[in-house]
């Protein structure tokens, strides 16, 4: 068996299947990873070092080789800087877990979790179906990415405030700001604020541009909202708790 097919960029295997059997098969197989994760709450301090660094290396090292992979077949551009969101947190998430860094957290919790799900449930793998190596280097990102946060939050011990979603709300539209500008530069679409994206997204439901951007903050603020509400009922209950106990 001729292996090297499996890395070709030019690729005439069969083309991804949205929620067929790879793909599902994919997704469930993640699913299983992360809830696998919450075995680890019992291990020490000096057990999970070890892990934190091998999550954070899995990350890091997935992504530097698509960038590697691109470059083999001179196809790297610089529309794949690692400016997109989750790019981004690739890259920050391996620091967040080597440093248990807080700041970073909040936005690898809310950011992370929720970009990372779109991702995976419409990913953005084009002709390159399993089994191919982006197939496979795509749900390694995103599943990872989900793993990390989810990993500080349930195992680490970390958790968002409404001080987070302030943060994480006036950060993500200050780097908009920032990205926009650039995308203007360069002649790039990052966030895909300058334009929808070229393959099919949910943003095809929405308006043409413009009109599709307050469209896509109001969705990024109802997913973050969604991610936080197990922290919010569980102080609802502990307040109520409180309230009702005996003195």
């Amino acid at each position: 068996m001729d292996l090297g097919q499996y890395f070709v960029y030019d690729y005439h295997g069969a083309a991804f299947e949205w929620f067929g059997p790879a793909h599902v098969a994919t997704l469930l197989a993640l699913a299983a990873l992360i809830l696998g994760l919450l075995t680890l709450r019992s291990q020490s301090e000096r057990a999970r070092g070890p892990f934190r660094w091998t999550l954070a290396l899995l990350l890091w090292l997935n992504e530097a080789g698509w960038h590697i992979w691109n470059i083999s077949w001179g196809h790297w551009t610089i529309d794949q800087l690692p400016l997109h969101i989750c790019s981004l947190l690739i890259w920050l998430s391996g620091i967040m877990l080597v440093c248990k860094n807080r700041w970073i957290y909040e936005f690898a919790y809310f950011l992370g979790i929720g970009g990372g799900l779109q991702a995976l449930l419409t990913p953005d793998v084009g002709i390159w179906g399993f089994p191919h190596y982006r197939f496979f280097q795509t749900f390694i990102a995103h599943g990872l990415l989900i793993a990390a946060a989810v990993y500080m939050t349930t195992v680490e011990g970390l958790r968002p405030t409404w001080k987070s979603l302030l943060r994480v709300f006036v950060g993500m539209n200050l780097y908009m700001a920032l990205v926009y500008i650039i995308n203007l530069w360069l002649g790039t679409n990052f966030l895909y604020i300058n334009a929808k994206p070229a393959v099919p997204t949910l943003l095809d439901l929405l308006p043409p541009w413009p009109g599709y951007l307050p469209w896509m903050e109001t969705i990024g603020v109802a997913v973050c909202l969604l991610l936080y509400l197990p922290f919010a009922i569980g102080d609802w209950r502990t307040r109520r708790k409180s309230r009702i106990a005996p003195r």
